[in-house]
């Protein structure tokens, strides 16, 4: 299939914009999602933007050992690990809770009663204020496989781990976020 990503890459390496254009159309809102968790709304797009430029860059060099999808997120973490370091901020700032809803996509259903629909504003604001409280580390692994939905190879990449290191990552930031949540919960 010649619109598949990697095709998309391959032809964007070699200089033709449409199909990195393309490739972003497709990718481009859960990279920010992602960006999101990592840095903060307030420079989330910055921090974007630099990783899509440094892709477009650097789309001559896939070798294809990855997925397309897997190379974006790692050149994007990259990115915005290197402009969160460019910005001093701290590892362990929350994300407020309105941007960390934006960042998590988590849309209210349609058709849903009024009860239900308030239930769940309610049950996402929760799991968005124990979001915040995450470190950055655990924020984006929990992004990467439970929000965006990465295979545990793929997220490993990204992350640049071995899997079972990604793995132990994983389960002490979800042990985290539980008890964020029962934090959270209690205090609401």
């Amino acid at each position: 299939m010649e619109d598949d990503d990697e095709a998309l890459l391959r032809r964007a390496g070699a200089g033709e914009c449409g199909a990195f254009e393309a490739l972003v159309l497709r990718h481009g809102g859960a990279l920010r999602r992602f960006v999101v968790g990592l840095v903060g709304p307030r420079e989330a797009d910055d921090a974007l933007q630099q990783g899509l430029v440094a892709a477009f860059r650097g789309a001559g060099g896939f070798r294809g050992d990855a997925r397309a999808r897997t190379w974006l997120f790692t050149v994007v973490r990259n990115a915005a690990l290197r402009h969160r370091r460019r910005e001093a901020r701290h590892a362990h700032e929350a994300v407020p809770e309105d941007e960390a809803l934006l960042a998590l996509g988590l849309a209210a259903g349609w058709g849903a009663s009024p009860e239900r629909l308030v239930e769940r504003s309610q049950q996402r604001a929760l799991l968005a204020r124990a979001l915040g409280r995450l470190p950055a580390r655990d924020r984006e692994v929990v992004m990467l496989r439970d929000v965006e939905g990465l295979a545990g190879p793929e997220a490993a990449e990204v992350l640049g781990l071995a899997v079972p290191a990604m793995k132990s990552r994983l389960h002490r930031a979800r042990l985290r976020l539980a008890a964020a949540l029962r934090e959270e919960s209690l205090d609401a």
